[in-house]
């Protein structure tokens, strides 16, 4: 399916603020490849579709994992939300007739991180996080950081924003997150 009809199919799917959201890190992801020489179109796509599975109920998500035999820890039941990234990158060939790996990779990705980040992963993560209907306190600096750090740079901020904000809110903070941050820094990219 083309961008286009993904759009389309996505319009049909997700509340307005939502579709709108999608749209703004779309926008966000394609500028983000095109300064980091990634894929424009596969980063535009995943961005546009990264929250596809958001159409569920939080309270379903746990169902429509198991449904599609979606592994399902225990820290998912405590944060059932977070399935919407693995369900939308599941989702992809279910509904929208996408195979591409690193796109479903990006998606699945892209609300803790993970190990072994690709650019194209780290770029709908961050994208998500900076799309310009953002508004929080620090969007302003990782825009910022956007248009001139490298791109590991950029994702040791935003990792470091989103920690800090989760622990604020005394949160559990997903494993996924803290491997993508401690890989940057072993990597050698200072904060």
């Amino acid at each position: 399916m083309e961008y286009e009809a993904c759009r389309a199919l996505l319009e049909s799917r997700l509340k307005t603020e939502r579709y709108v959201h999608s749209l703004g890190v779309a926008e966000t992801a394609g500028k983000l490849a095109r300064r980091f020489g990634v894929d424009e179109a596969k980063a535009r796509l995943a961005g546009l579709l990264h929250d596809n599975a958001r159409e569920f109920p939080v309270a379903s998500m746990i169902e429509e994992a198991r449904r599609r035999a979606i592994p399902v820890t225990p820290l998912d039941i405590a944060m059932p939300l977070l399935l919407h990234a693995p369900l939308g990158a599941y989702r992809l060939k279910e509904l929208y007739g996408i195979e591409d790996a690193a796109i479903a990779q990006a998606v699945a990705r892209h609300t803790v991180g993970g190990a072994g980040m690709t650019p194209l992963d780290k770029i709908i993560y961050f994208a998500d996080m900076i799309e310009p209907g953002r508004d929080y306190p620090g969007v302003s600096k990782l825009r910022k950081l956007a248009e001139e750090a490298p791109l590991d740079k950029i994702l040791l901020a935003a990792f470091s924003e989103s920690i800090t904000f989760v622990l604020q809110k005394g949160q559990l903070i997903h494993p996924d997150t803290v491997t993508a941050r401690n890989e940057i820094l072993l990597a050698g990219t200072q904060v």
